[in-house]
């Protein structure tokens, strides 16, 4: 005797047990960032993410071509966006709070693992690469504390010229860096020393260098 229950996809689940909308595309995000945390990208499947997410196969197909699909997108989810001051006047406390979201966020465990996953697979594969950039870093405002020193530049509190690619670069490199030489993650004292003793000096100001109403761009 048939079961009329069963669906094409032998993976999905009951009708009962089957969630819809915001819901599902939770639950699809969620289990492909730990299907690549757990097995490495280039070995997950959609299969494998419809299995974990208690849905069936054909619901990743209507939204999504390939587990890579899933998975940047759900990066692009994950990813932390820089709030700066409104009034753009704590340059320092931004700049701070930008590397501290960076630490927090990047490095817990199971979105570290996978952007380790899809960094790796995208040394050999620049294609990867040029979709990792465009679709989640550059998607979301680019290097951490670019975004901050931008929104103080357009205030006019430093001067745009020297927001070069190094200095917006300087923050990310020596976070990654301290993690590459210790094997830790980098503490608040040292997040805030990037901040006094690389940032800011590359952008013209002082550490204790505040803002006030007749404080404009750097000469």
């Amino acid at each position: 005797m048939g079961d009329r229950n069963r669906t094409d996809d032998s993976e999905g689940p009951s009708r009962a047990r089957r969630r819809r909308g915001a819901e599902l595309e939770e639950a699809i995000y969620t289990a492909a960032l730990e299907e690549t945390a757990e097995l490495g990208l280039p070995r997950v499947t959609m299969e494998g993410i419809a299995r974990r997410a208690g849905t069936a196969k054909t619901s990743l197909y209507r939204r999504w071509s390939s587990p890579e699909d899933i998975v940047l997108r759900a990066l692009y989810r994950g990813y932390p966006v820089e709030q700066p001051a409104p009034g753009a006047d704590d340059l320092r406390g931004d700049l701070v709070a930008a590397l501290t979201l960076m630490r927090d966020s990047l490095m817990r465990p199971v979105y570290g693992r996978v952007m380790s996953s899809v960094l790796s697979e995208a040394w050999r594969r620049p294609d990867l690469h040029e979709r990792l950039y465009a679709e989640v870093f550059d998607a979301r405002g680019g290097r951490f504390t670019r975004t901050v020193l931008l929104h103080y530049a357009d205030h006019g509190r430093i001067d745009p010229a020297l927001i070069t690619p190094v200095v917006a670069d300087i923050g990310e490199a020596l976070l990654f860096k301290y993690g590459i030489d210790t094997m830790a993650v980098p503490g608040d004292d040292y997040i805030a020393a990037v901040v006094d003793q690389a940032i800011l000096p590359a952008v013209g100001r002082a550490a204790d260098a505040g803002f006030g109403e007749r404080d404009g761009a750097a000469d």
